[in-house]
């Protein structure tokens, strides 16, 4: 289990527990999943990680040649997990990271899943101010409209501010290596452009009151989804009557799924999404 592929993870199930589907962000692949995924299935659990379309398969590859990718969209990356979801005999727990946090709220949005625990997560309309720090690391892309066409990577040094920014050089470099990969610039300007577009793809319905439970999570030391970000989003459900909590770590980074304490966060995020899961979605 330790990576080799970035394609599929699951595990067969032999209590019949809830399977928990996992939803990676960009820049990234299934692949920084790899100790969450051997954490849940030591707990028993089924679990899934796919990568977005045209992202799974050989990791190199994919940042020798990220053309296959360069058009990929919002809603061509949550249809990809509806239909994981869709799939299966009853409802999954859904953990996703930065957008794919996004793609947890969603997918809850449109009536899956028992429980969404959405990490960091990317914006969704409704989003008015973003902190000098999301800009900084979306400026690179957004800064010429021809990059909406494109998967371009973050530059070692934009990746050490982005997510490893609390670690060396040299450590994050190694996180790099092992994890980062080339992006669909599409869905940032999708993220960016939602406020002015009447049929965004990041549109969720605040005040859907028969969505699954959804806990969103928030890391001080974060330079891509910062508090303030996740902070607004959970605002923007207080008017719901479907659950939302809010959970924060003061020290942690958008390397939260990697970083030193991540069975921490990955621990409560099972232990409220247990708590919380219904048994059926509504529908």
């Amino acid at each position: 289990m330790a990576g080799t592929c970035q394609e599929s993870y699951a595990a067969d199930m032999s209590d019949k527990k809830r399977t928990i589907v996992l939803i990676h962000g960009l820049w990234m692949t299934a692949l920084c999943w790899e100790h969450w995924i051997g954490f849940y299935m030591g707990r028993g659990y089924r679990v899934i990680a796919e990568s977005w379309p045209g992202m799974g398969g050989d990791i190199e590859q994919l940042r020798r040649d990220p053309a296959p990718i360069a058009n990929l969209g919002i809603n061509e990356i949550v249809d990809r997990y509806q239909g994981i979801v869709e799939g299966l005999d009853d409802p999954p727990i859904i953990i996703g990271h930065s957008f794919g946090g996004l793609v947890t709220e969603i997918l809850l949005d449109r009536g899956l899943g028992s429980a969404g625990v959405a990490i960091a997560p990317a914006p969704v309309k409704g989003i008015i101010f973003l902190p000098l720090s999301t800009l900084r690391v979306t400026f690179p892309a957004l800064s010429n409209p021809a990059n909406s066409h494109r998967a371009l990577p973050l530059t070692p040094e934009q990746f050490h501010y982005a997510f490893t920014n609390t670690l060396s050089d040299e450590a994050s470099l190694a996180v790099y290596n092992r994890y980062a990969v080339p992006g669909p610039d599409h869905v940032l300007f999708q993220a960016a452009l939602a406020n002015f577009n009447p049929h965004a793809p990041t549109t969720v319905d605040f005040q859907n009151g028969t969505r699954a439970p959804l806990l969103l999570m928030a890391g001080g030391n974060d330079h891509v989804s910062p508090v303030a970000v996740v902070k607004a989003n959970y605002r923007l459900f207080s008017n719901s009557g479907a659950t939302t909590d809010y959970k924060e770590y003061p020290e942690r980074t958008h390397y939260t799924l990697g970083e030193a304490g991540w069975e921490q966060v990955a621990g409560d995020a099972l232990a409220w999404a247990e708590e919380n899961a219904r048994e059926q979605p509504v529908r």
